[in-house]
This record gives C-alpha cells, sequence and structure tokens, in this order.
C-alpha cells in the first residue's frame, strides 16, 4: 500500500477514513456523536503512519469528532492538523445510533443515499460541505491528508469526479483505509481507493 501514485505523480489529497470504534463493530449510525476507538483501532491508526510518512504533506485536515483526530495523532500527523468541520460526518439526525436494519424496519425501502436522515442531513447538503474540502485542496501547493469517517468520504470521493454526492453510495470505505485522489492528464481521478483498513 502506497499514498505515492508513481514518480512524479504526488496525489492530490490522501483520504484516511478512522479507525475502528465499538459503533463501527455493532454497525450503528455514528454521526456527531464523538466516541473514541477501539483498542484495536488505535492499533491499526498506529499501522496507517508508515504509509503517511515522509509525504510532506502541504495541508493535513482532520474532522473535529474524536475518532477522527484520534487516528490523525496515532498517525502522527496530529500536530500539524487543522480541524475542518466541513470534514464531519453525516449528520443522521433521529437516526443517529441505530442501524440500518432498525431504520428499515420503520422505514421499508429506506436508503440514506437517496433519502437523508430527518432532523439531519441528505446527500446534496454533505455534498456542499464536500465541495468545499476540494476548493481546499485544488488551492493547496503540495499533497493533503483529510482523516474522516466513512459517508463524508465516499461523497467527497464522488464529488472529485465529478459525480453526484448519492453516488458515494458506490464506493465502499473500510474503518482505518487509505485512498487517494490524483490527476491524470488533468482530469480527476480515484488513483487508489479502500486500501489497507
Amino acid at each position: 500500500m502506497s499514498v505515492h501514485a508513481g514518480p512524479g505523480r504526488e496525489p492530490a489529497a490522501v483520504l484516511v477514513r478512522h479507525a475502528e470504534t465499538e459503533w463501527t463493530l455493532s454497525g450503528r449510525h455514528t454521526g456527531r456523536t464523538d466516541i473514541p476507538l477501539t483498542e484495536r483501532g488505535r492499533e491499526a491508526a498506529r499501522a496507517l503512519a508508515p504509509h503517511l510518512a515522509g509525504c510532506g504533506f502541504a495541508l493535513v485536515l482532520v474532522s473535529p469528532l474524536r475518532r477522527a483526530r484520534e487516528t490523525c495523532e496515532l498517525c502522527g500527523l496530529g500536530a500539524v492538523a487543522e480541524e475542518r468541520a466541513e470534514l464531519m460526518e453525516w449528520d443522521y439526525g433521529a437516526y443517529e445510533g441505530l442501524t440500518s436494519a432498525e431504520i428499515e424496519r420503520a422505514r421499508p425501502g429506506w436508503s440514506l443515499w437517496r433519502d437523508g436522515c430527518p432532523d439531519g442531513e441528505d446527500a446534496a447538503a454533505v455534498g456542499a460541505r464536500s465541495d468545499r474540502v476540494i476548493a481546499e485542496v485544488a488551492a493547496a501547493h503540495g499533497p493533503v491528508a483529510l482523516f474522516a469517517h466513512g459517508h463524508v468520504l465516499r461523497v467527497l470521493g464522488a464529488r472529485w469526479i465529478a459525480l453526484g454526492p448519492e453516488q458515494g453510495e458506490r464506493l465502499g470505505l473500510s474503518p482505518g483505509s487509505l485512498s487517494w485522489l490524483g490527476h491524470e492528464h488533468g482530469t480527476r481521478i480515484l488513483a487508489g481507493w479502500n486500501e489497507g483498513g
């Protein structure tokens, strides 16, 4: 696993999904609930550090939520990281803490990507936040590291390649994984996706 796209082809951004939490294990929607990593999650985050070392990031951005900040710190980049509220996880509103199966029992046929969450966000709102982060990545003078959460990073990946935010549904992302955004002949591409985790 390497965050480098090859000689002379530095990634525009490396996306780091936070490592495992108790709610990751139970499949509960974890939006704004601020929970820590598990011990196994901490070990996984430490294991990512060598893959990020020496990348010379021009900018390191992190979600304000503890699980993302903890992952960033264990990767050795906490001291230079800047928090961005735009990188917070999808606001699940009334569905916070519930599993998909629990939501579907109350609302058959529900899809996060199509329907969003009552008292929370829909895909368009998360897409607008992601677009602001992408603008910051595009303005940076070198590669950017982004430490955040599964659903928001999936939306960000879709928006990077000019897809609608709801298309993030097709970009699976494991806890503690690395992905990177790049360019090929002037076109934005997913240069690597869901490595490691």
